[in-house]
Formats: C-alpha cells, structure tokens, sequence
C-alpha cells in the first residue's frame, strides 16, 4: 500500500516562517503574508506592529497580466543596456566594414601594380616556364 511518508524526505521544507511585508515600490502596494526571507529593512504596518520588509519591483498591482494595461517599468536600467549595447554592435560592425574596404583597396592596387610589370617587362609570368621532360621520355631518346 502506498504511503507517502515513507518516500518523503526529512526536514527539506524550512521551519521558520514568520510575518513579512512585502513591497512594490512602483506603486506602493504592500501586503502581509509568511514568509522565510531574510532582510534587514522593517516596516510598521496597519496593526501597528513592526515587520521584516522586501522590496519588489513587480508585483500583481503592477504586473501587465493584472493590471491589463502594458507599462515600461525600467529600475535597472536594462533598457539603457541594450540600446547601449545595440549602438556599440552598430559602431563595431561599420568599423570592420571600413576595415575591410581599405584592404580591399590595397589589394586592388597591388594587383594592378603586378600586372602592371609583367606586362612592361615583356618577360612572360613564372607560371609559364617550361617544365623539364619525365625521365621516361630521356631514357627512350638515349636507346
């Protein structure tokens, strides 16, 4: 027969529980609940007790999902990050791009300037020597 206190583990779920505020700080929406959080930031609440109290940025007060209207909340800055990072990749990329148009141009023009002297030299390129003869073909002419 099944008995789920026999496959389950001892002491894995916390024990100290304890009355926490928490806040959302766009809004200033805050609501009591247990929790086992560590902070070092108090509150006084409407009961006139003093509560541990956590910061959040969002919570079901602020949440699109919630609320039902879509609103920008950036406390980090992580908007900022990416666009900044966005112009950097730009700025990265149209420097290679330069980068590669400058060697393009040297080399555009040292081949020009090779053909240039084969040409004026009238001397034929080094692809065009003539090659020596197979040894088979000597012995055949020495018998």
């Amino acid at each position: 027969m099944y008995n789920p206190r026999q496959f389950m583990k001892k002491d894995l779920h916390p024990t100290d529980y304890r009355p926490v505020v928490f806040q959302d700080v766009n809004n200033d929406f805050a609501f009591l609940t247990r929790s086992t959080v560590a902070t070092k930031d108090t509150i006084k609440w409407e009961d006139g007790n003093e509560y541990p109290l956590v910061k959040v940025h969002i919570s079901s007060a602020s949440h699109p999902f919630y609320t039902g209207q879509e609103k920008l909340v950036d406390v980090e800055g992580r908007v900022d990050r990416f666009k900044a990072r966005q112009e950097a990749a730009k700025k990265r990329k149209e420097a290679l791009a330069k980068k590669a148009q400058k060697i393009n141009k040297k080399a555009e023009s040292r081949q020009n300037s090779t053909t240039a002297q084969k040409i004026g030299d009238g001397k034929k390129p080094a692809d065009h020597k003539k090659k020596p003869a197979d040894k088979k073909s000597q012995t055949a002419d020495v018998a």
